[in-house]
């Protein structure tokens, strides 16, 4: 006899949660990338002689933000999320405001550890509870949507912080994109949070998280493959997000603001078409088999390698240009499907956890120190292109990683159940 399948339940307030969390993870990403923007103006003003140090404000930013990860996560799967998201949000923006009055490189870092440690309590935590506000079949579509925040909030930092310092100068572009942070934090006491595990209520789940159980995360073939590839993809894109306002500058001869502001709409574009197409095919694959997810992870990264590669190599300015948008179309699409692969692979009770530690791997072993290699290498070689060519050798490695991963959801789904 076959059992009757019963419908999840569903969380009343899923619709305006998934909004709110969504503006806040724009502003995440306008905090996080304004910085880009105004490289060369801070490198002047602040007198620092090379681009490894410059590439050190980004490793100062990681190490705030994948040191805390685990603490956030552990704490995330027991303490009110509202809360400890709020606290975050506060973090960031307080360290956002202080970098725009920063008067050396030394207090300048110790801002970016500060906007590192407040966006890890909203980055470990905020997937999780949108992943117990809906059930299962609608879970990658607000995730998708959720991650549109992504190069929305990027561009709009990378054209804010080019715009805002070329009018009023670099400090006030921290000062501007780091307020709305406070009223964010304020607004999310008005929306409920969801329990854990609400919409996976047949789920068999462990009495209690330990570091046993967390520990046991990195036995699990399917999270350690996704989040092995993440790591170079995290890589590649963390350098790129850093050098390449930069890399227009010195190499095809655009201005800084001139380079924001085609970086910011190249983002927007690239982002949301890729995050959308992404969703699109990835639910369609993933509804004909189990490891559609993986596969949309693998076409989307052999295909923007080509263009990866011809947009650091070729001396034509509009061929540039061109390749980085179409790029970004494709690095995009993976952005849904990550973020729900590890959702999926470990039990609900563990989810803030996982993505903890996914953030730890992904930025400890990713962007934590590939803006700072690029600079090394550009300054070891005499040329920025020389160091950008680092990339897309990354983003083979993620397809190879996330190849596996293909293999191992392949041979779950042959298992007997």
């Amino acid at each position: 006899m076959q059992a009757t399948k019963t419908t999840p339940p569903t969380f009343p307030k899923a619709q305006r949660l998934l909004i709110l969390l969504t503006v806040i993870n724009l502003f995440n990403f306008i905090d996080r990338y304004v910085l880009s923007a105004v490289l060369e103006p801070i490198k002047d003003d602040l007198g620092i002689k090379n681009d490894g140090a410059m590439g050190r404000l980004a490793t100062a930013f990681m190490l705030g933000y994948f040191l805390t990860s685990p603490i956030f996560g552990y704490l995330g799967d027991k303490l009110s999320r509202r809360k400890l998201m709020a606290i975050g949000i506060v973090g960031w923006s307080l360290g956002t405001c202080l970098t725009g009055v920063a008067q050396g490189f030394a207090f300048m870092l110790f801002c970016r550890i500060m906007v590192g440690l407040g966006e890890a309590s909203f980055g470990a935590i905020a997937p999780a509870v949108i992943s117990d506000a809906y059930p299962a079949e609608r879970r990658n579509k607000a995730i998708t949507f959720f991650s549109l925040a992504i190069p929305i909030g990027a561009a709009i930092g990378f054209a804010l912080g080019g715009v805002i310092a070329a009018q009023l100068g670099w400090r006030n572009a921290f000062f501007i994109t780091g307020l709305p942070g406070f009223l964010l934090a304020v607004a999310l006491f008005f929306v409920p949070e969801p329990e854990r595990g609400l919409n996976d209520p047949n789920e068999v789940k462990k009495e209690k998280i330990s570091l046993k159980s967390i520990a046991a995360l990195l036995k699990n073939r399917e999270y350690l493959y996704v989040n092995l590839g993440y790591v170079f993809y995290t890589f590649a894109m963390g350098a790129f997000s850093f050098w390449g306002p930069a890399f227009l500058h010195r190499v095809h001869g655009l201005n800084e603001a001139d380079a924001s502001l085609f970086l910011g709409p190249s983002l927007v574009v690239g982002g949301i078409l890729g995050t959308l197409i992404g969703g699109y095919f990835a639910n369609r694959w993933r509804a004909k088999s189990a490891e559609g997810y993986a596969k949309l992870l693998v076409v989307s990264m052999f295909f923007a390698v080509p263009f990866s590669f011809i947009s650091f190599l070729t001396e034509n300015t509009l061929l540039s240009m061109i390749s980085i948008v179409l790029a970004l179309i494709f690095l995009f699409q993976s952005t849904g499907p990550i973020n729900t692969v590890i959702l999926e692979s470990v039990p609900s009770n563990m989810r803030a956890s996982a993505m903890a530690i996914c953030i730890f791997m992904i930025h400890a072993f990713g962007d934590l120190w590939s803006p700072e290699l690029v600079g090394r290498v550009s300054d070891s070689s005499g040329s920025l292109r020389i160091g950008m060519l680092v990339l897309p050798g990354a983003f083979l490695l993620a397809a190879l990683f996330w190849g596996f991963l293909y293999r191992e959801q392949q041979r779950k789904a042959r298992l007997p159940h």
